[in-house]
């Protein structure tokens, strides 16, 4: 209901203003190109977040530090601190990073967006950049229409600069001319009602611009032509700088709970940055003028002046924030609390993590990590084990041996709850990213969603397993029980392994897939049917034909179940950068050589096949 007020005030307002002035026109002619520059720049930067922004931000926020400098750095390139909030809130939803490194990108992206008022009060002011504004926008347009994604990017990024250096100059011209009309420094307000009054109206025009940058051009061109008072400019940057997280908070309300507790961040930090700079105005414009008499700046030079108060406040705000990040962390995970479900839902699905592939892949693998989590229970249960036996020190195999007691689990309606639900959001939420990813991805959201699909199937064939398991387990035929303890065993081992497989990854990225060809190996070798173990005992007469019959089923669907489990572990836990993983596959053991490594294992042991037509009639002894 508010925006289809605001929205047609707006329109009111600006066709009344162009009516009136000719200079108004030109002044928000200015503001618009300015404001199109910046969605060009920050779409050649965002061509230019996939591939390794994963492993930067993995290396460049494991601390504090480390993510302030991150969040400085990136701000200062991309001259666009609601660029980096929207990046930063999409990688913490896809749980890239944790919320005090987000925190630390934030903090640092207010100190780097200050690096925008120094080049236009420094240099957008006192050069006439619109005679390289033309050259600019023809070389940026000419490579925004190569097929190449580097190129389009830099060509967005060339032609963004030259429309924010055009938007300037018309802005800078508006005001100027502005002079002979109307002098707005009449409507200047002085002391502490000036400062509120003019804070209040750069956060509105913040947020309805989603630009600081914008803002503070629009503030520096207009105190450079003396259309506002210095202490009247000071306020409006304060005001424009807690506008800016307004573009946070928007940013979140599509995110989980991570990213809204990021906005909430950046809104305590911009507020109370905004609050001290008002509160301690007169001490920070004593430091103002040291400073500016120490680099040389001129007494009347208010543009430089107004570049060093917005860089001395917000720095002043991180040293007093910077202490308490974990205190402000503890209280938005206990203000923001994750919403208690009946049911299970995704953790990191999120239409916050679309705009950039990286967040997408990330989002879906930790997702798919979580379908796992909940199938294993299944899985686990369905050959009754537990989980902490599974990944404990003890012997599995003695585990096994001696646990003669069924879990009983109702496989249908967990598998209902915990798994079938969120495969489907999974699915769907691949199916609605593949559109925005590029053909690299397409491939890996592909293997993701192969992924699920084995970790589904795989409870599935629980199930048929766990109905003859749940009664020959605890036979008081050591035969038959031995061979579905072999099973159990065969998918306990394999859950243990990948576990292992699971926390080496987590350290490395260069967990391999060649630490899964033992499990193959052992997978083909326990096969009941292929190492004529089934029909040694069907000769002995240790076992019936109807048990026979079985476990050769059974045995197929502990293959199946193996086997999937492999394939999936291999997607998940391998490495994730594609050039290490195809690297890895080029070197993993072909079909022939699986075959010599299942042999040397078969070492001595006699295969056979079975005719089950006449295994009713087949001898015993």
């Amino acid at each position: 209901m508010l925006k289809r007020i605001i929205l047609p005030t707006i329109l009111l307002v600006l066709a009344y203003g162009f009516w009136v002035s000719s200079d108004f026109k030109e002044i928000s002619a200015g503001v618009a190109i300015f404001l199109f520059g910046m969605l060009a720049l920050e779409e050649g930067f965002k061509a230019f977040t996939g591939g390794t922004l994963e492993s930067i931000l993995r290396k460049s926020t494991n601390s504090y530090w480390k993510s302030l400098s991150f969040g400085i750095a990136s701000t200062t390139l991309m001259q666009s601190s609601s660029l980096v909030s929207v990046i930063t809130i999409s990688f913490l939803s896809a749980g890239l990073i944790t919320l005090v490194a987000g925190i630390g990108i934030i903090f640092g992206a207010n100190i780097g967006t200050t690096t925008g008022a120094w080049l236009i009060a420094g240099l957008g002011l006192k050069v006439k950049i619109s005679a390289y504004a033309m050259p600019i926008l023809v070389f940026g347009v000419i490579l925004v229409f190569q097929k190449s994604k580097s190129l389009k990017g830099i060509g967005y990024i060339l032609t963004g600069l030259g429309f924010l250096f055009l938007g300037i100059h018309h802005m800078k011209e508006g005001f100027e001319a502005f002079k002979s009309t109307i002098d707005l420094t009449q409507f200047a307000v002085s002391g502490y009602p000036g400062l509120f009054l003019f804070a209040g109206i750069g956060i509105f025009a913040t947020v309805v611009m989603q630009s600081s940058h914008a803002t503070l051009v629009l503030i520096l061109t207009a105190l450079a032509a003396g259309q506002i008072t210095y202490e009247n400019a000071l306020a409006l940057a304060i005001g424009a700088n807690v506008g800016t997280c307004i573009t946070a908070v928007l940013g979140s309300l599509s995110a989980n709970v991570e990213g809204k507790r990021l906005a909430g961040a950046h809104l305590i930090f911009n507020v109370t940055t905004g609050v001290i700079a008002i509160v301690f105005i007169n001490q920070f414009l004593w430091g103002v003028e040291n400073i500016s008499g120490l680099v040389g700046i001129g007494a009347t030079d208010y543009t430089m002046k107004l570049a060093v108060f917005h860089t001395l406040f917000n720095l002043a705000g991180v040293m007093l924030m910077s202490p308490l990040i974990g205190h402000m962390a503890r209280f938005l995970e206990k203000t923001l609390r994750t919403k208690e479900t009946t049911a299970v839902e995704p953790k990191y699905l999120n239409d916050a993590v679309l705009e950039f592939p990286d967040a997408t892949m990330e989002a879906v693998r930790k997702e798919t990590l979580h379908l796992y989590d909940n199938a294993l229970e299944l899985i686990a249960h369905g050959v009754d084990l537990h989980r902490e036996e599974i990944f404990s020190d003890t012997d599995l195999e003695q585990v096994v041996s001696e646990k003669r007691k069924v879990i009983a689990i109702d496989i249908d309606k967990v598998y209902e709850r915990n798994v079938k639900v969120l495969y489907g959001a999974i699915v769907a939420f691949i199916s609605e990213s593949q559109s925005k990813m590029t053909s690299e991805y397409s491939e890996d959201l592909y293997a993701m969603r192969t992924a699920g699909r084995h970790i589904v199937e795989s409870v599935k064939d629980i199930k048929h397993l766990n109905k003859n398991l749940a009664v020959f387990a605890v036979s008081e035929n050591d035969h038959i029980r031995g061979e579905y303890n072999q099973f159990r065993l065969q998918i306990g081992t394999i859950l243990r392994e990948l576990g292992g497989l699971r926390e080496e990854a987590l350290g490395s990225e260069n967990m391999g897939l060649l630490n899964l060809d033992s499990l193959i190996a052992e997978a083909e070798e326990g096969d009941v049917v292929s190492n004529g173990s089934l029909d040694r005992m069907i000769r002995k007469g240790l076992i019936t034909p109807e048990m026979a019959t079985s476990v050769m089923n059974d045995s197929a669907y502990t293959y199946d179940v193996s086997m999937k489990l492999i394939e999936m572990g291999g997607i998940l836990f391998a490495a994730r950068a594609m050039d290490l993983r195809e690297a890895q596959e080029s070197m993993q053991l072909d079909e022939k050589e699986m075959d010599d490594v299942i042999d040397e294992i078969n070492t001595e042991k006699k295969v056979s096949h079975i005719d089950f037509t006449k295994m009713k009639t087949t001898e015993t002894g």
